[in-house]
């Protein structure tokens, strides 16, 4: 792949956002196939098989805790939070990447997320679905999880609106509303575009049911245009609201550890972390999968691995300013908080921790290595574990010690803790499989934007409405 590309006479030295030799008719061939193929491969049957039966010890899991109660967890006195929150609060930042991928990095018109968006979405909405299952199945009685919403009864019953988990219910419900509509619009085209590609009768009938009618002609463009805006900047605060209103459960409390003013910013820029990290954990083995390295290039690894940095020098800022903090308070519990991280039962925890998001991703810094997919690859995954790492530390680690020293007590998980865990792992492969296998994952029509030939199109059409000859609107290319 070329290193340079010349564009009217200036040479770009970063690499393409698309490899070169593609036509609308070749590059919809290449995603449509996907889709299209009639058999399934093997890889992917494997890999399915594999996330689904993590998926069933969810399930299992979950009827075994409706049964028995959530005493099965190892949740206690005074740990009343435990891998049920923290496994609440990592997914959730686990699925800001796809919206500020989709969102705010199109309002800013880079170009470069048009490979990416449509499976960080994807990826977004799967893990918002497995953030929801904690905090449902946290209050105990989840048969009764809709008195959480104002709705209209004879009780009069209403929900306590200064309760933090009444601001997670309505947070988190809106970003995966918006997040939904936001994804389903961005695939209509192409849904019109399979729809005219398919050629088993029940496929067209599959997608057209889907594409809801799109012709792709001038007034349907004019109005998904529209509508993709709107949703984008409805989208874009919801990046920094989300995850600010789940700091908030911490930021309110009085433990030593959570009482920060910090924590809005410090969590969104933690989750922004953690969601690039995932991003490159799903799409370095997809691209390798389905031969897609013209699509997802080097330029979007190491635009990736940038915004990595970026927001990791902002998480390891936070941790400084917290051992600032209690330092400069004079605080003797904020002080014993920070010691008891650093040296206490748990202090292997914070170290391994500084280890994943602190120490290991300094290699992006070298350009070799970002360059290098293994190497990438494993410091997404570092960073992934240091971020539920970080969620562990937050959370039990200010809770297992706090003001009374006769209240004191170690925490352990049980062995359904660890199954909710990985079995929420295995729905969210699950649900990544299917979407890989049924649904177009990058966007057709945003992809043939940047090719020479769309390039050659709009210079036809303007030199035409120059000389006063274009009688008409030109047919877009995404129908």
């Amino acid at each position: 792949m070329a290193d340079k590309i010349e564009n009217n006479g200036y040479v770009d030295p970063r690499p393409p956002v698309i490899g070169p030799g593609y036509t609308f008719e070749t590059l919809t061939s290449k995603i449509a196939d996907v889709v299209l193929m009639r058999r399934f491969q093997k890889g992917w049957i494997f890999g399915f098989g594999i996330a689904f039966l993590l998926a069933l010890v969810l399930f299992n899991t979950i009827a075994y805790l409706v049964l028995k109660g959530v005493g099965i967890w190892g949740n206690s006195v005074p740990v009343g939070w435990a891998f049920d929150i923290i496994n609440f609060v990592w997914w959730i930042g686990i699925g800001h990447a796809g919206t500020l991928i989709s969102a705010i990095l199109l309002l800013l018109r880079q170009s470069w997320r048009n490979s990416i968006n449509r499976f960080a979405e994807a990826m977004t909405l799967f893990a918002v679905a497995c953030a929801g299952l904690f905090p449902a199945l946290h209050t105990g009685r989840p048969w009764v999880d809709y008195w959480l919403f104002p709705y209209p009864n004879t009780m009069g019953m209403w929900p306590n609106f200064r309760s933090p988990l009444m601001w997670d219910v309505f947070a988190v419900s809106t970003y995966a509303t918006v997040s939904a509509i936001f994804w389903f619009i961005g695939l209509i085209p192409d849904f019109g575009t399979m729809r005219d590609t398919a050629k088993q009768p029940w496929q067209r009938a599959i997608f057209g049911i889907l594409s809801m009618g799109w012709r792709g002609d001038a007034k349907h463009w004019h109005r998904y245009e529209s509508a993709y805006l709107l949703l984008a900047g409805l989208s874009t605060p919801l990046v920094l609201s989300v995850h600010s209103i789940v700091s908030f459960d911490f930021s309110v409390g009085i433990i030593p550890g959570w009482h920060a003013t910090i924590f809005p910013p410090y969590f969104v820029a933690g989750a922004v972390y953690a969601g690039f990290a995932m991003v490159l954990t799903i799409g370095i083995p997809v691209r390798k999968f389905y031969n897609l390295e013209d699509f997802i290039t080097i330029r979007h690894i190491r635009n990736m691995c940038k915004v990595m940095l970026a927001t990791g020098l902002i998480v390891g800022y936070g941790y400084l300013m917290e051992l600032f903090f209690a330092w400069y308070s004079g605080n003797t519990y904020e002080q014993f908080m920070m010691k008891n991280r650093m040296f206490g039962p748990y202090g292997y925890m914070y170290w391994l921790l500084i280890l994943c998001n602190i120490l290991v991703p300094q290699l992006l810094w070298v350009k070799k290595y970002r360059d290098n997919l293994l190497v990438v690859f494993v410091v997404s995954m570092f960073i992934n574990v240091g971020m539920w790492l970080e969620r562990f530390v937050i959370i039990v680690m200010s809770l297992h010690r706090d003001f009374l020293p006769s209240s004191w007590r170690m925490y352990s998980p049980s062995l359904f803790d660890f199954s909710m865990f990985f079995g929420t792992i295995g729905l969210f492969l699950t649900l990544m499989f299917l979407f890989l296998r049924f649904v177009p994952i990058i966007p057709m029509f945003e992809m043939k934007v940047m090719l020479p030939q769309a390039k050659v199109e709009e210079g036809d059409e303007a030199a035409q409405k120059e000389k006063g000859t274009l009688g008409g609107a030109v047919p877009q290319f995404g129908d």
